[in-house]
């Protein structure tokens, strides 16, 4: 009655036009600050990821660490974001995505101050596991905010933006983190979290509306997350000790086989629960199965590049790591500058045309990367590849993120997004232990066949076969001088390109398959929409 008083000559379409302009501006306007909220918290998580390479170093002499110590740093913190995403997707659904996100923030803020202030390698090594836990809330908390907030016409071009974003920011890390670590200390690395922690749950209970599966009954699934914890754990710890002791150590193996006997008794647990962590119906949807065995195929490949690479630019090209990292600058350029773009296409085009398409490139990029030897032009060599796989994954990555999302049912939204981020960083764990057995297979066998040319005592060839698990970081006896030394490097180097080449061939077809994949399996966006409608009414 005020409002008719207000507006007399007004009619009650004018009114309800007036309404929904309001809304709509309010939904916009909230939006932005859903973004900004997903976009800075899940950037704390990539950021983290890499700048911490950049403080190793320093670290490493302040606390006196050993190598193991070091990679271990390194590694923990993936171990238990890897094992336990899965766990911090179905936790939003079940409690409230806006407070699970919210609460990885705050785990990740405070492991960041004991990082920060740590006194030792045991502290420090504690204090990142907590990190990889607050990591594997947060970084599916993100994108399933985003799932439950906007519509699916609009839900391409907000994960494009946050793509984009979280590309640009992660790019700036190491940058960032290098100035700090010679003009601060390592441990601002880590302090320089918290500020950012604390705008995120600023904004979350501020702007952010709460969103969970209304219609859960059951508790969470907490045998099914110990399982999937001890099996992705498992298989990871197995992966990650390989590295230093072989495949056939007993530790390896029953991390291995414990892993995996874990996740096949994950799979039967799940489909006897009543309340599954992942409910194997999501993958009646092909297109959700699709997105699925995408992520992995394209990730395996991208993990193993971004594995190999640094080692070929600096230990083989003789790159600088400040050249090193400004080489990948380019390729996170254009992501940057594409995604949001890439993600309108998918709003309008569908999931399947934008990943066909965006796949076939990476294998051309791919490709690209196999073909420069030792020596030549940064731009006539690399940048080629890095430019054709940037916009590659520009193109792939919001409407593969959409496609997740978007083939299930909204209430499913972080546990179809702890999957799928789940898939991606175990893809990129398993290529660069599978690739790496390539590697050097590769390496081992032209470095033999090139020594087997040259004039070396059998004392050189001994330390040399010692030191081949180094791959082109292998160290030529300080004795061996002159032009049979510079025999020895070239063997080596090119021996490494070798291996590197056929691991660049490997992630060529692995985006073949994915291609594949998305052409049989991603279904037309009208196809999804009418299959959730479908299997929404089955809920009713």
């Amino acid at each position: 009655m005020q409002q008719a008083d207000k507006f007399p000559n007004q009619t009650v379409d004018e009114r309800l036009s007036q309404s929904t302009t309001t809304a709509l501006s309010r939904h916009k306007r909230i939006g932005r600050w859903v973004l900004a909220a997903t976009i800075i918290g899940s950037s704390i998580a990539f950021i983290d990821s890499t700048v911490i390479n950049v403080a190793l170093p320093a670290l490493q002499a302040d606390l006196n660490a050993t190598v193991f110590q070091v990679q271990w740093i390194v590694e923990i913190y993936v171990l238990f974001m890897a094992a336990l995403i899965l766990v911090g997707g179905a936790t939003g659904d079940q409690f409230g995505r806006r407070f699970i996100y919210a609460l990885g923030i705050t785990l990740f803020a405070a492991s960041s101050l004991w990082c920060g202030f740590a006194r030792d390698v045991s502290h420090l090594l504690w204090a990142r596991a907590v990190q990889g836990i607050g990591g594997a809330l947060l970084v599916p908390g993100s994108l399933a905010i985003i799932g439950a907030y906007f519509k699916d016409e609009e839900r391409g071009k907000a994960i494009g933006t946050w793509s984009a974003f979280s590309a640009l920011t992660t790019a700036l890390g190491p940058v960032l983190g290098g100035w700090l670590v010679e003009n601060v200390s390592w441990r601002w690395v880590f302090f320089f979290n918290i500020p950012l922690c604390v705008v995120v749950v600023f904004i979350l209970y501020w702007r952010v509306p709460e969103s969970r599966d209304e219609t859960a009954t059951g508790g969470l699934d907490w045998l099914g997350a110990l399982l999937a914890t001890v099996g992705l754990g498992g298989i990871t710890y197995g992966l990650i000790e390989a590295g230093f002791y072989g495949f056939d150590h007993p530790l390896v193996i029953l991390g291995l086989v414990g892993g995996a006997m874990a996740l096949v008794a994950f799979g039967y647990v799940e489909a006897k629960s009543p309340s599954p962590m992942v409910p194997l119906q999501l993958f009646h949807s092909r297109t959700f199965t699709g997105a699925n065995i995408l992520t992995f195929t394209l990730y395996a490949g991208l993990g193993g590049l971004l594995f190999f690479m640094p080692f070929n630019f600096i230990q083989v090209q003789g790159y600088s790591a400040t050249a090193t990292g400004a080489a990948f600058l380019p390729f996170v350029l254009i992501i940057f500058l594409l995604s949001r773009w890439a993600g309108g296409l998918a709003d309008r085009y569908g999931f399947r045309g934008p990943l066909i398409v965006g796949t076939l490139l990476a294998a051309v990029g791919f490709a690209l990367f196999a073909l420069p030897g030792v020596g030549g032009s940064y731009w006539t060599t690399f940048f080629p590849g890095i430019a054709v796989l940037g916009v590659s994954m520009a193109i792939s990555a919001p409407p593969l993120a959409a496609a997740a999302l978007g083939s299930v049912e909204k209430r499913y939204s972080g546990t179809a997004s702890g999957i799928n981020n789940a898939v991606s960083r175990v893809a990129g764990l398993l290529a660069i232990a599978i690739l790496g057995l390539f590697v050097l297979g590769s390496f081992n066998r032209h470095l033999d066949r090139d020594l087997a040319e040259l004039p070396i005592s059998p004392e050189v060839q001994t330390m040399l076969d010692q030191e081949r698990v180094k791959l082109a970081g292998a160290e030529i006896p300080p004795e061996v001088n002159g032009e049979l030394r510079l025999q020895l490097e070239q063997a080596i180097d090119q021996a490494f390109v070798a291996g590197f080449r056929m691991a660049m061939l490997a992630g060529a077809g692995l985006c073949l398959l994915s291609a594949l994949a998305a052409a049989l399996l991603i279904e037309t966006k009208d196809h999804i929409a009418v299959t959730k409608a479908e299997d929404t009414s089955l809920h009713l």
